[in-house]
């Protein structure tokens, strides 16, 4: 094995391949390292990174397993980890000068269930400011004059660009998925609930989900394997038995699945090539897919949301604006005096309309498999003043659904457009079944 290629490696064969000492987990993180030196002078996905310390942590893993120890499903695997994600070993500031040098006394909950699994974590990642618009310095690893997406625009980066095979990263609006289909790789974001945010930056309870990143569905599954369960810092988590996450990916469907495309209320923001693309997707899945209208209740989610969001996040973050309003960008200034303006009945009434919006997909959800949409408007923008338009996931963020992208199409520029699906809440492994069936019928032609 061509030991200046590990870093391409799966996480799934890197895994297999350090537990049975074909490779060593300290060469596999020495070739991130490596691509890390080479690239990340362009790409700029890294806040964090201390090469010595991710070596030593390999180091650990090596010896674990030559004592005979019991190797985890991520053993040896390296992991980006979003910089609001808190990490015991290393800075995490959130995007932000106002936490610069801030240093977490606990991993958040789903860092330590990774480093449980035997992961290895390598650094910690871009993220725009406090998870919202501001841009940080990461570019997108196909085009340096394109947004990566946001606001887990490292962990999208680092990833597409071979600098890890796993990241974790977040969603309070379109934070995953976005930058998944930027950048060209899978992102996927579970069901609200699902997976802890214990020790995670909060903008909005209601709103924020845990989600990750990989260049394979199997890899995609096979992290998100390891990140369900209590969190008694998160309470809208619950006691569950693992998810055989890795077992749906790999499963035929029972059936072919039925997908349903929906424009839905911002399809007039699409560009003409994703309209295209998506009409001749449609087009070649035949009798699998059916144009579905959405639900009259969907056609004000992005004010719903909008309330929620900012009211949350003003809430939030109201000791940042009150000892440094001056240091945040206009564009969060501006979100937060909107949330503090927003009233108790205009919240509720927001927060109420997410059981209503669910139960109005209730008939698309009992006839089709997943939803089949845009990730986002087209292609990732040129420019980095901006990580591009959230709207083609707002809704399913709002309605707590799992969502996955799929790099499975490119625009005429080259560069990559996803495919998003959505599954109702709690059906993840249905949505990673339908997705693998999906992936399967775009390679076949």
């Amino acid at each position: 094995m061509d030991a200046s290629q590990l870093n391409w490696l799966s996480a799934t064969d890197a895994a297999r391949a350090v537990r049975d000492g074909a490779i060593s987990a300290e060469q596999l993180t020495e070739a991130c390292l490596a691509r890390v030196r080479e690239v990340d002078g362009d790409v700029q996905a890294w806040a964090y990174l201390d090469p010595e310390h991710a070596l030593r942590q390999a180091h650990e893993r090596d010896l674990e397993r030559s004592k005979g120890q019991p190797t985890g499903p991520l053993h040896g695997v390296p992991i980006g980890i979003k910089d609001i994600f808190d990490t015991e070993d290393m800075p995490t500031e959130d995007g932000s000068v106002l936490h610069a040098g801030r240093t977490p006394a606990h991993d958040a909950t789903a860092v330590a269930m990774l480093r449980a699994a035997g992961a290895v974590i390598l650094g910690k990642t871009v993220t725009t400011e406090f998870a919202t618009y501001r841009p940080g310095k990461t570019r997108n690893p196909h085009d340096p004059r394109h947004t990566p997406g946001g606001s887990s625009s490292g962990s999208a980066a680092a990833v597409a660009a071979g600098m890890v095979p796993l990241a974790l990263g977040s969603q309070t609006n379109g934070s995953v998925i976005r930058p998944a289909a930027f950048c060209g790789v899978y992102g996927f974001k579970p069901t609200h609930g699902l997976v802890p945010r214990g020790g995670v930056m909060k903008l909005s309870r209601t709103l924020d989900h845990v989600g990750m990143f990989a260049r394979t569905l199997e890899d995609i599954a096979l992290i998100a394997e390891q990140l369900t369960g209590l969190d008694p810092r998160d309470p809208d988590t619950r006691a569950r038995a693992r998810m055989p996450f890795a077992a749906a990916a790999s499963e035929e469907p029972p059936f072919p699945p039925l997908l349903a495309f929906v424009k839905g209320p911002v399809w007039d923001r699409a560009a003409a090539e994703t309209v295209s693309a998506f009409e001749e997707l449609a087009q070649a899945l035949g009798e699998r897919v059916v144009a579905v209208d959405m639900p009259e209740s969907a056609r004000q989610a992005l004010d719903w949301h909008r309330v929620i969001m900012e009211a949350e996040m003003a809430a939030h973050l109201d000791r940042e604006w009150e000892q440094g309003r001056d240091q945040l960008s206009e564009s969060l200034r501006q979100q937060l005096a909107r949330g503090r303006e927003v009233t108790a009945l205009e919240y509720q009434r927001a927060c109420a309309r997410i059981p209503l919006l669910n139960e109005g997909f209730e008939e698309i959800f009992e006839r089709c498999d997943a939803v089949m949409t845009p990730a986002a408007a087209g292609t990732a923008p040129q420019g980095l003043e901006s990580t591009g338009d959230p709207a083609f996931c707002t809704l399913w963020t709002l309605c707590g659904m799992p969502a996955i992208t799929l790099p499975l199409m490119r625009g005429a520029n080259g560069l990559p457009m996803g495919v998003q699906l959505v599954g109702p809440r709690g059906g993840d492994l249905r949505l990673l079944r339908t997705a693998r069936w999906l992936t399967a019928q775009v390679a076949a032609g």
